[in-house]
């Protein structure tokens, strides 16, 4: 596996899938009752924006611009961005940025520790070795958290069901594998067979419009319980872009999550847009009760 998410930190993909995975764990702590966070593939928890631009031997446009720093310097946004841009602020500041642009930003893992309250645990894995020691360190004396060098696909396997009874489980795969989607169907199953009530996410990348269609039929074959389906598109299906857009598959949504979020989804649309065709829209895959 030689996928590095440092060059992509902040992109617009970033951008999407914090905003939401932010909410979902605030409207999850709406009860007092404490909840699991699993993350699959964790990553190495924070990233330089500088080494961003850098790449493997060359330098490289870096992606952040074009997705965080469309938010960073706005002044109205509505309150579910406005909390990603704080708690991504909050971090830079923590690492010792004190210039205008951002520097220092944090992955899933250190976005939903900062959330996290004393009763709710976090279980981070990651497969790639010096990814796992870098979020190893990131996570260094940090109650109730635990890293693993461990396979993503069997987490929900070696982890679920939780203590807590409660857990949001974050699916992000690097989709360097050519049966990924497969693979996230099989490890989405297996964590629903052993917590159907457990509130799921799934983040995928936006390309051709045949493979997502045929990814939809695997979940629905699942027979899943209520899923919405949120996606974001900086540019239209007719777009050069390698990657134009990105989808989060969410399972058990909390209570009235479309509405809440869908406002800023579609200014998102709006901020990020790359080309012509920008949108947002979710849709369901099994409508809610």
């Amino acid at each position: 596996m030689n996928y590095r998410h440092h060059f992509h930190a902040g992109n617009f993909a970033d951008v999407m899938k914090h905003v939401l995975l932010l909410r979902l764990v605030r409207a999850m702590q709406r009860k007092d009752k404490g909840l699991l966070y699993l993350d699959t593939h964790a990553g190495r928890g924070g990233y330089d924006l500088e080494t961003a631009a850098q790449g493997d031997t060359l330098a490289r446009p870096p992606e952040w611009p074009a997705g965080l720093g469309r938010l960073w310097a706005e002044p109205e946004l509505p309150e579910p961005l406005a909390d990603y841009v704080s708690q991504v602020r909050a971090h830079d500041r923590s690492q010792g940025n004190l210039t205008s642009e951002p520097r220092f930003y944090p992955g899933s893992p250190l976005l939903v520790r900062g959330l996290a309250r004393p009763q709710d645990r976090l279980a981070l894995c990651e497969l790639h070795p010096a990814e796992c020691d870098a979020l190893k360190a990131a996570m260094q004396f940090t109650p109730r958290v635990s890293v693993q060098l461990l396979d993503g696909q069997i987490a929900p396997r070696a982890m679920l069901p939780p203590p807590e009874k409660r857990a949001l489980v974050l699916i992000d795969p690097p989709f360097e594998a050519p049966d990924e989607f497969t693979r996230i169907a099989a490890t989405l199953g297996e964590g629903l067979a052993r917590l159907p009530g457990g509130v799921f996410a799934v983040w995928y990348p936006l390309t051709e419009r045949a493979r997502i269609e045929a990814f939809a039929d695997r979940l629905r074959a699942l027979r899943l319980p209520p899923t919405a389906v949120f996606e974001l598109a900086v540019a239209g299906e007719q777009s050069v872009l390698k990657l134009r857009g990105c989808g989060l598959v969410v399972v058990n949504p909390p209570w009235r999550f479309e509405p809440e979020v869908m406002p800023s989804m579609q200014r998102l649309a709006a901020l990020l847009a790359q080309g012509p065709g920008a949108a947002a829209h979710c849709h369901w895959l099994v409508e809610e009760t």
